[in-house]
Order: C-alpha cells, then structure tokens, then sequence
C-alpha cells in the first residue's frame, strides 16, 4: 500500500509542476466574454483534448482506457480531485463528451473548462431591413 502511495505521490508532485506548462501544447481553447478567472490550486489535473482527438495530460498521451484507469485510481486517493478540460476550439464536440464521460465514470465531478479571455465583446449580427 505504501509504494502505491509513494507512485502517486511522485506522480502529483510531476503533475503540479508540469501543469503550469500544459498550456505550450498546441491546444488553442475557445474564448470567452464572461466569466469567473478561477485561480489555480495546487495538484489539478489538466486534460488536453487536441483537435485530432487525442488525449494528453501530463505531457503524455492517453488511450481512452487509459485515462479512465488513471483517472479512477485518483479519485480513489482524491474524492476532490479538480480537472482542467482544455479543449481545443476545432475538436469535434464527441471528443469532448468522451473525456467528461470518463471523468464520470472514474466518478470525477469537480471538472472545468478552460477558455481565454476574448478581445473584445460580443456583438449581436445586425438584420438588413426588408
């Protein structure tokens, strides 16, 4: 039981310190024009959904099985567990589903979405007259 406690030890400890660069990856994630900023804690796991579909957290790519074996022994360790969800703006929705399914199932519900903040507001389309 202790080595499993030190593997994942060891792994949110490599996790904390990479997530602040999870935001390199070529994952550009959709903007948003309202919105909390929430501030980032200690130990969240990000999850980033590229526009191929393919799965990465922590520098490293998952098979859907994958993430959900991980993803369960975490929530086991951690009920509270927070997920990142950086999708990127071209991913087909399904993609995006898959991984908040697997969040789920590995009964994981503390789940965010990561967006940017737009440049400017929206603005509504404007109907000709006719």
């Amino acid at each position: 039981m202790v080595d499993i406690l030190l593997v994942l030890l060891g792994f949110f400890m490599l996790t904390w310190t990479f997530s602040r660069y999870e935001t390199e990856l070529d994952v550009q994630v959709p903007t948003a024009h309202e919105g909390k900023e929430v501030r980032r804690s200690p130990g969240e796991v990000i999850i980033n959904v590229k526009a191929d579909g393919s799965i990465i957290m922590n520098r490293h790519t998952f098979s859907p099985e994958e993430l959900t074996t991980t993803l369960t022994h975490i929530a086991t360790l951690y009920p509270d567990q927070a997920i990142i969800l950086r999708g990127d703006t071209t991913a087909p929705y399904n993609y995006i589903i898959q991984v908040l399914d697997i969040c789920r199932s590995a009964n994981i519900w503390n789940v965010a979405f990561a967006t940017s903040q737009a440049s400017a507001p929206p603005t509504l389309p404007v109907q000709s007259p006719e």
